[in-house]
């Protein structure tokens, strides 16, 4: 832990103020959106404690606003506050398990194509390449679609979660594929990697043991840059009414419950679930902006 703060990594945080804000503002979120059971002021999917009557209440500082719902209440009474928590939960485990997802498929990829070469190169990178023409959220769409029309629709609400989350992470991988062979075909060709093959280590622990941690950092900037991209691709797909089921709403899913009734008054509804879904995003992307400057070597 010492050798940690002692490092060029840790001065370089400390000496930027923007990444510190970045870092407390996705603390923030990440620890308000998993201990949203404890923190949060209701439960607002427990339907047996919401009360219509409490419908449409605007914001505390507001006028008829109550002080026990600081952020107002939606169509349905829900403490907006408490939903933003729990929707928060529900896009983070899609943007995180979407990034490993789409990770771990991207760096095996990568690394058969850039350690073996040839015609298996060849056709691991035409594959990528021929995805990379589609936009990602389009593939996205389309796998969704497709297992919603193979899936018998009782069963829809139950593998959606898993559904979304593949969809986001198969999307992503070449991005990382492409990396990772870059940074493989360089590795390769070094002497440890020589010798390596001389004592007569099989290619598969060459390639995990060897190559593998020397091509990490990339990938890390990668992750950390894709994770905002796939919690906004996750509320896109919710904002469409293809993600995840209404009983498991996330930001994207208010945001579209809240878009009904933007015009008739009840911003509210939209607009904070809108920002804390912006103010999640920015401090992601911009610790992956920090982590990229950090870990090249040519700006140090």
């Amino acid at each position: 832990m010492k050798a940690f703060f002692d490092s060029d990594l840790w001065w370089s945080f400390t000496r930027s103020p923007v990444t510190v804000i970045s870092a407390i503002v996705a603390f923030i979120c990440i620890a308000g959106a998993v201990l949203a059971p404890v923190l949060a002021p209701h439960n607002p999917f427990d339907l047996a404690s919401l009360q219509l009557m409490d419908a449409f209440k605007p914001p505390a500082w507001q006028s008829e606003g109550d002080a026990s719902y600081p952020l107002g209440t939606d169509d349905q009474g829900r403490d907006m506050l408490s939903a933003i928590m729990y929707g928060a939960r529900v896009s983070l485990l899609v943007g995180f398990a979407a990034v490993i997802f789409s990770t771990l498929v991207g760096v095996t990829v990568g690394l058969l194509a850039g350690y073996l070469g040839g015609k298996v190169d060849a056709l691991l990178m035409r594959i990528a390449d021929i995805q990379l023409t589609f936009p990602s959220i389009l593939v996205a769409l389309l796998i969704d679609g497709v297992v919603r029309a193979v899936l018998p629709r009782e069963t829809h609400s139950e593998v959606a979660l898993f559904v979304v989350i593949f969809a986001i992470g198969i999307s992503n991988w070449p991005q990382f594929a492409r990396t990772v062979r870059g940074s493989t075909l360089v590795e390769r060709n070094k002497e440890y990697v020589q010798a390596a093959r001389v004592i007569g280590l099989s290619p598969l622990r060459i390639m995990r043991s060897h190559v593998l941690p020397n091509v990490m950092s990339p990938v890390l900037v990668i992750a950390t840059l894709n994770l905002g991209f796939a919690i906004l691709a996750e509320a896109t797909l919710s904002f469409l009414g293809v993600g995840v089921p209404p009983t498991q709403p996330s930001l994207g899913t208010l945001i579209r419950i809240g878009n009904d009734f933007l015009f008739s008054g009840e911003w509210w509804i939209t607009i904070f679930p809108g920002v804390a879904l912006i103010v999640m995003v920015l401090s992601v992307n911009l610790l992956g902006d920090w982590l990229r400057d950090a870990l090249n070597p040519r700006l140090r």
